[in-house]
């Protein structure tokens, strides 16, 4: 029969057909890890327990991502091993260059990994690059009705990971002119204001600490945040990442604050509970020092990945529900208007643009408090919380007439000249430690904090990645991770020396600011401490943060926390999101993580039971009624109250079931730390990474610390 008969007519490939993909051996990264190239973006079903279906063609692979403002790149039918630009692959074809050519190979890692371009943890979606010749393939140019956007080609190298061009405007070297930085560290810094002055706006009242106390603490919480952030970007993972008081360590300390002994206190109550607490970060701090410089943190990280972070960050975010809205709900019509405000600046107004800069985006929680703060005061001098006869500074103990009753708690938290703080802050404070007194040692206080320890090194782990993902050539080594954790640790002694009431370390909205602000310099982080520490001298800086009403510190934690929430949630990019496995492991965490912590706040309560304690605190006194009551006091306190945690709980159930449920490597999308070795032989990631002045020299014999 002719070759002509249709019966037996080859069928047609795709058109244009793809070139023969040579065989390129497997990388030696490839060959320890078992990666295996993926191009339809499905779920490995052989790994997951899904149904294997057969890989689909892309179409819509050269869409623009929205969020990103970038297209993702257009993958070839065939085992191509990069994306192509239309001209092909030469450097002239390249749209930014910062670097020079000394700076050593291929940048690794990408702010592409969190739009998309990137295959698991920042590793290329492919094997190997293609023999030149498949590279000069001419790509399908767009059609009318397509977005074009700026898209930058990446290339792979022999590690699997993506080279790329950065979108951010400096990267981790840069050095702008003194004026660029200092506007950039300026919106850097205010972009993050939230996260630095909020906790001691919540917890030294729950201390019974006063307006001038509150202004104090504030005062020495941005003196110590301005100082472990120059130590870090100089000695511990040199990535520009901001130190402060981590909402990881919050939740500890107001079970803290609620323990038993400390109901029936008389006269200063707050001096003698920070002293507790105090006593509490050293000890916990000394723990995760030598957690990061033994080099522990180097075998626990074979622990730690985006299905373990996860959910482990976001139940930080969602345990503080019982604390936003019912204080929001105080005075709703300021505490509603200014979280409608930061929605709407953050989200509907996100991409107006003044000057290059994205405004709203980048100061939504700074606006939102400004003009909710101002309608506030509009309203207290017009006289709309003025009511005849009623005095806020009368306790409602004391209040006989039953009209004053009535309004006194509108009064108090809508009007916004009951804090005095301002006025009686002095123009110059210097921070000293011990300034509150010798602090206090008790092992069962200090036996939880450093189980928090560990959670926030867990924090700092996924940050650590995440921003190096998007400044730095490489990711970290092992090494570099245990000596940021260790310098965490000693971040953390001195937060507990000069007494901020928590312990310091690398705030999780960093990676946020860094992408929405796109500056990614450490110079710029290092001037912004260094401004911190000036601010922290003057005192009507303090109490300036200290007057801002309580509704108004509620409205802007609701933000806060659900952007914590979403942060942690944002690792799973790293792995196989669509995989039932994953979704299973997420979905228990957070579930159990919510449901745990609310049997312990329920056991033993009566309906009827009267509380010393407000509402929005009662889920932090479970050490007083938790179901622990054997005859060791001491072992039901740190019982009853590590297991009320809610990210305790979510921490150990991802930990266990990730590592004990099989998957592939590539499906738990388990963190790629770059090879100590390969990191040394590239000039790129040694002045990444290398510690300056030569210091590094001195720890040469410490093998498992740094490159």
């Amino acid at each position: 029969m002719s070759s002509s008969d249709p019966k037996t007519r080859p069928k047609p490939g795709p058109w244009p057909p793809a070139p023969d993909a040579a065989h390129v051996p497997p990388s030696s990264w490839a060959k320890r890890t078992g990666f295996k190239p993926k191009f339809s973006g499905e779920t490995n079903a052989s790994d997951s327990g899904q149904v294997a279906l057969p890989p689909r063609a892309r179409e819509n692979e050269n869409q623009p991502d929205l969020e990103a403002g970038r297209a993702r790149p257009p993958q070839p039918v065939a085992n191509v091993g990069q994306p192509l630009s239309d001209k092909g692959p030469s450097v002239k074809d390249h749209a930014v260059k910062k670097r020079s050519e000394a700076d050593g190979a291929n940048k690794g890692g990408s702010a592409a990994a969190a739009n998309g371009h990137t295959g698991t943890n920042g590793t290329a979606e492919t094997g190997a690059a293609p023999p030149l010749q498949q590279q000069q393939q001419p790509t399908r140019r767009p059609s009318r009705n397509e977005e074009v956007v700026d898209m930058l080609p990446q290339n792979v190298d022999d590690e699997g990971f993506v080279g790329r061009h950065s979108h951010l405007k400096y990267e981790l070297r840069d050095t702008p002119g003194l004026v660029t930085i200092g506007l950039y560290a300026f919106q850097h810094y205010l972009s993050m204001l939230g996260s630095l002055i909020l906790i001691p706006l919540v917890i030294v009242p729950a201390m019974g600490g006063t307006y001038e106390d509150t202004a104090d603490v504030v005062s020495t919480v941005l003196f110590v945040s301005g100082v472990t952030t120059l130590l870090h970007s100089f000695l511990g993972s040199r990535l520009p990442l901001i130190q402060g008081p981590s909402f990881v360590y919050l939740a500890p300390a107001l079970a803290i604050i609620n323990s038993p002994e400390f109901q029936g206190l008389n006269g200063n109550n707050f001096k003698h509970i920070m002293k507790e607490l105090q006593g509490a970060i050293i000890i916990a701090s000394a723990f995760q020092t030598i957690l990061g410089y033994s080099g522990l943190m180097s075998l626990f990280l074979r622990l730690i990945n985006p299905v373990v972070v996860a959910p482990t960050i976001a139940a930080v975010g969602l345990s503080f529900y019982s604390y936003g809205f019912p204080l929001v709900g105080t005075c709703i019509e300021i505490g509603a208007v200014q979280i409608l405000l930061v929605i709407i600046f953050s989200l509907y107004l996100r991409k107006i643009s003044v000057l290059g800069h994205r405004i709203f985006l980048i100061y939504a929680v700074p606006l939102g408090l400004g003009i909710s703060w101002i309608a506030a005061f509009l309203l207290t001098e017009a006289g709309a919380y003025n009511h005849k006869g009623c005095d806020t500074n009368v306790p409602p103990s004391n209040i006989i007439s039953e009209h004053c009753r009535k309004h006194v708690s509108r009064m108090k938290h809508c009007r916004v000249d009951t804090s005095h703080a301002l006025k009686s802050a002095p123009w110059f404070r210097f921070p000293y430690p011990l300034q509150w007194g010798t602090p206090v040692f008790h092992w069962k206080m200090a036996l939880v904090m450093c189980v928090v320890s560990i959670i926030a090194s867990v924090d700092s782990v996924g940050s650590y990645h995440a921003s190096s993902l998007l400044v730095a050539s490489r990711p970290p080594t092992p090494g570099v991770v245990s000596r940021g954790i260790g310098l965490e640790g000693l971040s953390s002694i001195l937060a507990g020396l000069w007494g901020t009431g928590t312990g310091s370390t690398t705030l999780t909205e960093n990676v946020h600011t860094i992408a929405v602000t796109k500056m990614g310099s450490r110079r710029a982080v290092e001037l912004g401490a260094c401004v911190l520490i000036v601010l922290s001298l003057v005192g009507k800086v303090g109490g300036f943060i200290a007057s801002i009403p309580e509704v108004m510190v509620a409205a802007l934690l609701c933000f806060m926390w659900a952007m914590l929430a979403a942060l942690g949630l944002s690792n799973l990019r790293y792995s196989e999101a669509g995989s039932s496995r994953n979704i299973i492991i997420v979905g228990l965490s957070l579930f159990f993580s919510l449901s745990i912590p609310a049997y312990l706040q329920q056991y033993g309560i009566s309906p009827n039971s009267n509380l010393s304690v407000p509402s929005y605190f009662q889920p932090y006194i479970v050490a007083s009624h938790g179901p622990f009551r054997s005859k060791y006091g001491g072992v039901n306190y740190v019982m009853n109250t590590l297991l009320s945690l809610h990210m305790v709980i979510a921490f150990l159930v991802a930990v266990i079931l990730d590592n004990t449920v099989p998957g592939s490597r590539q499906e738990r999308g388990s963190y790629v730390w770059s090879e100590p070795e390969a990191a040394r032989r590239e000039p790129a990631v040694v002045k990444d990474y290398e510690l300056p002045f030569r210091v590094g020299r001195i720890f040469r014999w410490v093998k498992w610390v740094g490159l």
